[in-house]
């Protein structure tokens, strides 16, 4: 591990984490003093910022690709009720969904799911960046059928991602300000520097990157840097997820993908670094994603410059904060 990045914040948590006391029962219980026993604290939040799922009534939420035309169906099953499932069993109290490109711009799904769900779910839409009402979308599914935003996905147009300075995209900025909209965005390195100046100008808009912008963790130091340089926005955080997609080893636990992500947490700092996975239920073994604890171990015990009070932020409270759960 370099020693060239400031160590000295961490190291200072690390200190105070070692001399904190852990709670434990007391030998005489209040209750047998015979004082009414203290509630349990509220146990902190466990949100899953990043879950795809789509329906198994293609008829009523049909499988429409705007990318592949010939597109039938997904492989896997990934329902809500699947995800509900899965979060039950491990503890799991609250996710953001996710639209999958499967079902293209027709958020209705997630949307439904959310309304269901309210005080377990959000959900962020899809729309048709390159559409010239991109901002009158926003506002019909933030308006009218609940979103809490939207993810924005650059990372398919990349070589013709001209929209991203385009008029109408400013507009869906200005719309997402004006409706308190997040964005989490779908964007590869090089696409980073464009972003940076849509940050600046919108400084409001909660900015979410998803999956470390897909930066290999054996990629040139130049690749990470455009990532590192939103640290300086204050609207900007960024996904821990889908390390299996950045670690070069693609083995669990990513031990070699520590580093970038202790970079990454560095610079950002623990307030504003989000867990997320991907999938529910065999949908997970499909797409060769963890499973649902092993992803939940990554973050508790696996990444070894986490902090005891670091790891209740990134697993639930950040995103608490960022999308209003009522917790």
């Amino acid at each position: 591990m370099s020693e060239s990045h400031p160590r000295s914040r961490r190291d200072c948590l690390k200190t105070l984490a070692g001399a904190a006391v852990s709670i434990a029962t007391p030998l005489v219980t209040a209750t047998q003093r015979g004082q009414a026993a203290e509630p349990d604290p509220q146990p902190s939040p466990v949100i899953d910022t990043h879950m795809h799922v789509w329906s198994d009534d293609p008829e009523r939420f049909p499988f429409v690709h705007p990318f592949k035309p010939d597109f039938k169906q997904p492989p896997a099953s990934a329902t809500v009720e699947m995800l509900l499932e899965d979060m039950d069993q491990n503890g799991v109290t609250h996710a953001v969904l996710v639209q999958c490109i499967y079902n293209g711009w027709d958020n209705r799904y997630v949307a439904a799911c959310a309304k269901a769900y309210p005080g377990r779910f959000r959900a962020q839409g899809l729309i048709d960046l390159t559409r010239s009402n991109s901002a009158d979308k926003l506002d019909e599914w933030v308006t009218g059928y609940g979103l809490s935003g939207m993810r924005l996905n650059p990372i398919y147009y990349q070589g013709r991602d001209e929209w991203l300075t385009s008029p109408a995209h400013h507009a869906l900025w200005k719309k997402a300000e004006e409706l308190g909209a997040v964005f989490n965005m779908f964007i590869a390195s090089q696409q980073l520097p464009r972003l940076e100046k849509l940050v600046r100008q919108f400084p409001t808009v909660p900015v979410l990157i998803d999956h470390l912008a897909y930066i290999k963790a054996d990629a040139p130091a130049a690749e990470l840097g455009k990532l590192l340089a939103l640290a300086r926005f204050p609207n900007v955080s960024v996904k821990v997820s889908e390390l299996q997609s950045i670690a070069p080893s693609r083995k669990y636990p990513y031990e070699d993908a520590y580093e970038l992500v202790e970079r990454v947490y560095d610079a950002f700092g623990p307030d504003r670094l989000l867990w997320g996975t991907g999938f529910p239920g065999a949908a997970r073994a499909h797409y060769h994603c963890p499973t649902l604890k092993q992803e939940l171990d990554l973050i508790r015990y696996k990444l070894p410059f986490l902090t005891a009070e670091d790891k209740p932020k990134i697993l639930g409270a950040n995103a608490a904060r960022i999308w209003k759960f009522d917790v």
